[in-house]
């Protein structure tokens, strides 16, 4: 398993793209901890720290699928490095013009969310022309996977030791000014000047007219609702369990659980459709979560959380290829995209939506909504199975052609295909 991986990395560029696109997202991944921690130290409530973090966030969702439609259409570096240089200059106003002004501190956030470069989705795009092999593919998107745990883990780290070493303005700044070096080192690289989508049919929906593109954001919408969750409720479980650093423990064992699982996941190929694959694995992850309404004590939380996260990152990871095999031609960044922001308003609305739930019935109820999210993306899959049967589509000549990039090895399919 681990050859397989050391395998993948020496690939030429492989490295240098993966370790690129997590540095550039490190902005993202940190933004609500760093407003949130900027907003306070200069006197502003949790409620407007709230509010800024839930501005940037929605302009988030907002900006991904269209900047990954401008990708598609434009190429990589004419969008991914100006849209990271302004999201910079958003962070760098608000630390700037602090509270003082507050039209302007939102204005920031709206300019540092809608311009988040759709980093995540162009290293997609460009995975099966780096690596070639559908299995070397699918590796790399379960260690993608994996590598986002890293990336949540240790970001926040990150920022607090910005915060010790300077101030929360300064860590604002160089945090950003890292996510521009990550995403300037992804673009200036030979495959992504290279990159460029295939001919796609003008159509103002975009991706969103693959029927099994739009059952896919439907599932990971109540997955990512789900995970946003299971945060609150840790911290709710942490307050009836002694409070310290349980909810800490907990989180950190969901992604310790996940990092197990991808790395197990891409360590083999695995037989079948992954459309079939997919649904097994979120039937697994659905069943993972159900356990942590039993809320034993923190010994026995601290293992539930851990399964509850082994199927995560393999999930994913099978997502991101069903993706680029239903995404319509031309349009694979922006479909990544999306996938991505319904992910995140998912995890999004499960914060926002687990709060009542553990005002009124304590963590027990925080962790039953967890566990109704994963069921929902399962009934999700389950009942729009033939939307995500076999990625043919019709071309204007009344001939068929198929998506799949990867080339996976399944009846019916030619390899090589190209967005």
């Amino acid at each position: 398993m681990a050859a397989g991986y050391a395998e993948l990395l020496r690939t030429r560029h492989a490295a240098r793209l993966l370790a690129g696109t997590l540095v550039g997202r490190l902005p993202n991944a940190t933004a609500p901890l760093a407003v949130v921690l900027f907003v306070r130290a200069e006197g502003g409530s949790y409620a407007l720290a709230g509010a800024l973090s839930a501005v940037y966030g929605v302009c988030n969702a907002i900006g991904q699928p269209l900047l990954g439609r401008a990708v598609d259409l434009y190429g990589q570096p004419r969008v991914m490095l100006p849209a990271s240089l302004l999201s910079a200059l958003g962070m760098a106003l608000l630390a700037a013009v602090g509270l003082d002004a507050l039209w302007l501190a939102y204005a920031a956030m709206v300019i540092a969310g809608f311009f988040t470069p759709p980093l995540e989705g162009g290293l997609r795009a460009l995975w099966p022309g780096v690596l070639q092999r559908a299995d070397r593919v699918h590796a790399a998107y379960a260690l993608d996977a994996v590598a986002q745990e890293v990336m949540f883990a240790v970001g926040p780290l990150l920022v607090t030791l910005c915060v010790a070493a300077w101030s929360e303005g300064a860590a604002l700044l160089v945090i950003n000014l890292i996510g521009v070096l990550g995403a300037l080192s992804v673009v200036v690289s030979g495959p992504s000047r290279r990159w460029r989508s295939g001919p796609r049919e003008a159509h103002w929906l975009g991706a969103l007219r693959s029927a099994g593109l739009l059952v896919l954001i439907g599932a990971f919408f109540f997955v990512g609702l789900a995970m946003g969750s299971i945060a609150v409720a840790a911290v709710a479980y942490a307050d009836e369990h002694g409070g310290g650093m349980v909810s800490s423990a907990l989180l950190s064992a969901l992604g310790v659980g996940a990092l197990a699982g991808g790395l197990v996941y891409g360590g083999r190929e695995w037989p079948g459709r992954p459309e079939s694959r997919l649904r097994l694995l979120t039937g697994l992850l659905a069943l993972g979560y159900l356990p942590l309404v039993l809320v034993p004590g923190v010994v026995g939380m601290t293992a539930l959380t851990g399964v509850a996260g082994v199927f995560l990152a393999p999930a994913l990871a099978c997502a991101f290829v069903v993706v680029d095999r239903h995404a319509p031609k031309g349009t694979v960044t922006e479909a990544f995209s999306w996938l991505v922001t319904a992910f995140g308003v998912g995890s999004a609305v499960g914060a926002s939506v687990v709060g009542p739930a553990v005002e009124s019935g304590g963590a027990v109820a925080g962790f039953a909504v967890a566990g109704a999210g994963g069921i929902a993306a399962l009934l999700v899959l389950l009942s729009t199975k033939r939307f995500l049967g076999d990625p043919v589509r019709s071309t204007p000549g009344g001939a068929t052609a198929e998506n799949d990039r990867n080339g996976a090895v399944e009846p019916g399919f030619r390899a090589g295909h190209q967005a």
